[in-house]
């Protein structure tokens, strides 16, 4: 075996002048070194992949984090794999949003995680949290002064009682401020439980808030032609948005997607959306687009794809500006035609 390797390596140094270069007794040094900068990776498992986007930004070149709900599975209908199991027993850190949104985590992470460090990323400080929706919301707009929106926010530091299931929505990271803070708080995560990568997580946290703060301005440029033109979205997913940006979400087909609406809500948003004179209903690639054909039969108004958690994209380090790019792109090529 050592005979083969040296072989392989005098092989290599001959078309590399690189390893020529490099004293004999120094390559299996290098190969050692190598291997110790793999194992001493924290492994580290994240829920969705908006999460494991932001998570992997902070990582890079020290590990890759594993993720759960991966493809187009959606957490809202997520069943736990054996493989995820497996990767919760063998977490160092495990990062999730919350039992509001990952309810099938909540007793696996118990059962499981017990040796991990857990980062309930609802609960990272500076986070601006909204009451969740009944009804679809389908009141007519409130084209009142911004404060009215302000004053509904919940913020993580002003009520404690607001962690308890659906008194908030739990899409945060539809708003790149809360993507900034729930960033922080993995930063000062990963940062304690592997202290020896403290500086490239910090250094990767410093470049992700830059990146954050000018998606942040890119996206409120893209939506500024459109922000006054009212829509309709398949499920009550994007009040973050909404209300970062000032765009009009006109309501729901559904408040929750676990819940198929019957004939006679469907009926009820048909009518709804000619009465407010919706642009666009927009579906969503997990779930069953034949409702929005139906909703938008008979009226003027056009349908689009959005794609709130990352179904069809690809997951990694980028995954995060992709995800939101697209959303704001998908709005504004639907409302400009309408």
């Amino acid at each position: 075996m050592k005979r083969a390797l040296g072989t392989a390596l005098e092989t290599s140094a001959l078309k590399s002048p690189t390893l020529l270069s490099i004293p004999a007794l120094a390559i299996p040094a290098l190969l050692f070194a190598g291997t110790m900068r793999a194992a001493d990776a924290p492994v580290v498992v994240t829920s969705i992949k908006p999460i494991h986007s932001l998570v992997a930004a902070i990582m890079q070149g020290v590990g890759e984090p594993e993720l759960i709900v991966d493809g187009a599975a959606s957490p809202h209908t997520y069943n736990l794999k054996p493989s995820n199991a497996r990767a919760l027993q063998e977490a160092k850190v495990i990062f999730w949003t919350g039992p509001g949104l990952e309810a099938f985590l909540e007793k696996p992470l118990q059962a499981l995680g017990s040796k991990a460090s857990i980062a309930e990323l609802d609960k990272a400080p500076g986070l601006v949290k909204l009451p969740f929706r009944e009804g679809g919301a389908f009141e007519p707009h409130d084209d009142g002064d911004d404060d009215d929106h302000a004053g509904e926010t919940v913020h993580d530091s002003d009520h404690e009682h607001d962690q308890e299931h659906g008194t908030f929505d739990t899409h945060l990271w539809l708003d790149p401020m809360n993507a900034k803070a729930m960033a922080a708080e993995i930063t000062t995560t990963l940062v304690a439980a592997d202290p020896a990568n403290a500086l490239t997580y910090q250094a990767n946290a410093k470049a992700l808030d830059d990146r954050l703060t000018a998606l942040d301005e890119e996206i409120a440029t893209t939506v500024a032609p459109v922000k006054d033109k009212p829509f309709v979205v398949f499920h009550d997913a994007y009040q973050y948005f909404e209300h970062r940006y000032g765009i009009r979400v006109a309501g729901s087909i559904t408040v929750s997607p676990e819940t198929i609406p019957g004939a006679e809500r469907v009926s009820e948003i048909h009518r709804k959306v000619g009465e407010l004179g919706a642009t666009c209903v927009f579906a969503e690639p997990q779930f069953e687009p034949r409702l929005v054909n139906v909703v938008i039969e008979g009226t003027s108004a056009r349908s689009g794809v959005l794609d709130p958690e990352a179904a069809t994209l690809k997951a990694g380090p980028d995954l995060y500006f992709t995800l939101m790019r697209g959303i704001a792109e998908s709005m504004k090529a639907c409302l400009s035609s309408a």
